[in-house]
């Protein structure tokens, strides 16, 4: 895998800091805020410098029941074409649900949500992966994500689920320990266990970000600092691995550059801290060989081998090994459960377990893909637009949940959509004033997200000019003027806004000069 260094997320609103940073080696984009024809000019100064640029989807919903849609991901890798990026990235999560699979309403989460981990779930992702990296020009690296809230019935642990996602497609891991630690925070999961499940050789790169805890609850925000407990998480990777890149995300609340630069700094530190740990556990790990091997030795007698001992010891043990003893890569046969990567013995890999050995000798010969069946599609997609109907829509949340957990991640989504929305149209809180935050979470609980935020800023504003908000006369007036100059097939020029308002003066001047005659 490719070197890459210490990055941090690029955003428009830190991009001349960035910049400026010394030891950047490089940075990651949103990829879906990137026009492939005209790139923001300081993404391209970056590149021009020689620092790459990894473009980070995140809304191709890889994990959800449905195939990932042709034109997003044709999108996808025209972004990675104009960036000339090393490799891309994206999330192990559902984004929307319903739609025809389910013959039930399309609803968007506007949100990354957690894939139940099941046998069906990775059967479904495992094929979504293989169509992504058969449509992307570069390699694919895909992203453990933070939850508030967990499956029931859930068969595999995190570690061992994307043990198997990179065994059966051969995809890249970008591990995000600050969702490990979310998840040891909220789902009461050992990031130590699930690294010591990982793959850790698939590793791509990793994320660090900052979050924050309310009610005993850890919000993934990326919106402060990062905490000793997601740095401790890092040092305790790179003991394992040395991670070819290593990341910085910050998404809101912005610091001055230095505070930045301090944490970029603390982040060089804990990667370095974990590489002293591996150099000895290395030499530990040489020392015992070198006494398991004097000792050999000394049993001997002079240190030959006794061929006859070799052979008989050979004999018993072939094709078996003790009862509870581990494999020499330290994982146990159980991490892989009944749908293995690896075939049980004497048996060979099922429809579903397909390997990455087998899957590169599938590609190099061109052979079809066994895909998984349709009705384990539509029985995740019902799932999951249960679920979702329950976050989004107020429908009585699905047998098994954490009813107060879906509380919570449902007025999470609800400002999080807000947030969003004030950001993609400022004018809507410049123009709706205190009033704008309570006024789209009440249409929030009503009116489900069924495109993207943009479609959402404009139904937002239909449905207050449709009802009795704003009351203020002026602000109704601005905000239907706003919605007019946007809700056709293509937004009104200049020239065509002042004709409009022109045209309208002249009408309204009429109508008053007629009714004027009429009194007289």
């Amino acid at each position: 895998m490719e070197r890459l260094g210490t990055g941090i997320g690029w955003r428009p609103e830190i991009a001349d800091a960035v910049e400026r940073m010394p030891g950047i080696d490089w940075v990651e984009v949103v990829a879906e805020n990137v026009c492939p024809g005209h790139p923001p000019e300081s993404l391209r100064r970056l590149r021009e410098r020689g620092v790459t640029v990894v473009p980070h989807g995140v809304s191709l919903g890889l994990g959800g029941a449905d195939r990932p849609d042709e034109g997003r991901l044709a999108a996808l890798a025209e972004r990675v074409e104009a960036l000339g990026s090393p490799l891309v990235t994206e999330h192990i999560a559902f984004v929307r649900a319903g739609g025809a699979l389910t013959a039930s309403p399309r609803l968007e989460a506007g949100h990354l949500l957690p894939v139940p981990r099941t046998r069906d779930a990775l059967g479904v992702l495992c094929e979504n992966v293989r169509i992504a990296q058969r449509a992307l020009p570069v390699p694919l690296a895909v992203e453990n994500i933070a939850a508030l809230f967990s499956w029931p019935g859930e068969e595999m642990t995190e570690g061992q689920f994307l043990y198997e996602l990179a065994d059966r497609t051969g995809v890249r891991l970008l591990v995000d320990v600050a969702n490990l630690h979310t998840n040891h925070v909220n789902r009461g999961e050992d990031p130590a266990k699930a690294l010591a499940e990982l793959p850790l050789e698939a590793v791509a790169y990793v994320h660090v970000a900052g979050g924050s805890e309310r009610d005993g609850v850890w919000h993934d925000s990326h919106a402060h600092p990062v905490p000793r407990p997601v740095l401790d998480v890092l040092t305790d990777l790179a003991s394992r691995v040395s991670p070819p890149g290593v990341l910085l995300e910050r998404d809101e609340n912005f610091p001055e550059p230095a505070e930045l630069e301090g944490e970029l700094a603390a982040i060089r530190r804990a990667v370095e801290a974990g590489a002293v740990e591996r150099v000895k556990t290395g030499l530990r790990a040489a020392g015992r060989a070198a006494g398991s091997a004097a000792a050999l030795r000394a049993g001997t007698g002079r240190g030959r081998p006794d061929p006859a001992r070799d052979d008989a010891a050979s004999r018993g043990t072939a094709g078996r090994s003790e009862p509870g003893a581990e494999p020499a890569d330290g994982r146990r046969s159980e991490t892989r459960g009944d749908g293995g990567g690896l075939p049980a013995e004497g048996g060979a890999p099922s429809q579903d377990e397909e390997t990455g050995a087998a899957e590169a000798t599938r590609g190099a010969f061109g052979l079809p893909h066994p895909g998984c069946a349709e009705e384990v599609r539509q029985r995740l997609g019902l799932a999951q637009a249960a679920l979702l109907s329950a976050l989004v829509a107020g429908t009585p949340p699905p047998e098994g949940f954490d009813r107060v957990r879906l509380g919570v991640q449902a007025r999470a989504l609800a400002a999080k959509r807000a947030d969003v929305v004030a950001k993609v149209a400022p004018e809507l809180p410049a123009i709706l004033g205190r009033e704008y935050r309570a006024a789209f979470l009440g249409y929030a609980q009503v009116r489900p997200m069924t495109g993207g935020y943009r479609r959402d800023a404009l139904t937002f504003a239909e449905h207050l000019l449709n009802g009795a908000g704003p009351a203020d006369a002026v602000a109704r007036r601005e905000l239907r003027e706003w919605w007019l100059e946007r809700s056709g097939p293509a937004p009104r020029s200049r020239p065509a806004r002042r004709l409009a308002r022109a045209t309208r003066r002249v009408l309204l001047s009429r109508t008053t000069r007629r009714v004027l005659l009429r009194r007289d």
